[in-house]
């Protein structure tokens, strides 16, 4: 059997891009839920949303390399940048259990996504194999994993920033440097992102 050296927080985002809301779920989480670390999957396309609307792939990897590199518990991946597209997160969490067989992979997810998990591919040995640890997000969600053994509700602090409202704040010339972390917001304005 193998000896669990770590036990993994991942969460998937196309971090488009990568805010504070982000980075304070995830200390929230290291600090709070049980887990070692927290790594930032990169997702190249969700299956649900349109690609148009992405930065490209590498400005992305470099918003959260300059987000996350500053704290040691904190890493990301690109390992869906190599796979088939669009990526499902049960190939993503198969890969990453094969590559490192050490760790204990835990997904991190908001309760916005418990009303569709069904329609997920292959949902039924996500929940075979991996633990959930779900975070409140803003809105009423029914579903019926309330006393589901695989999900871990976690009491966090709701934090309402999205990605889409920085973009659009930036469209706009808003000067939203505390949505950001620094390096992040000087990146976006040195390459005219989002304008």
């Amino acid at each position: 059997m193998t000896k669990i050296s770590k036990t993994i927080g991942l969460l998937f985002g196309s971090f488009n891009p990568v805010h504070m809301g982000h980075l304070m779920l995830s200390q929230y989480l290291v600090e709070f839920s049980g887990i070692d670390e927290t790594w930032f999957i990169i997702s190249p396309q969700n299956p649900f949303k349109k690609k148009r609307n992405l930065l490209a792939d590498h400005h992305r990897q470099q918003l959260v390399r300059l987000a996350v590199e500053d704290n040691p518990r904190f890493d990301y991946s690109t390992v869906e940048f190599n796979m088939p597209q669009p990526s499902y997160t049960i190939d993503t969490l198969t890969h990453l259990s094969e590559k490192h067989p050490h760790h204990d992979f835990r997904l991190i997810c908001g309760t916005d996504i418990l009303p569709t998990f069904h329609k997920w591919k292959n949902y039924e040995e996500i929940l075979r194999n991996y633990k959930i640890l779900v975070y409140n997000r803003p809105g009423e969600w029914e579903h019926p994993y309330a006393n589901h053994p695989c999900f871990q509700f976690i009491e966090a602090p709701m934090f309402d920033i999205s990605a889409s409202f920085i973009r659009q704040a930036l469209k706009a010339g808003k000067d939203i440097r505390y949505f950001l972390p620094g390096a992040v917001y000087q990146y976006i304005l040195e390459m005219h992102f989002y304008e």
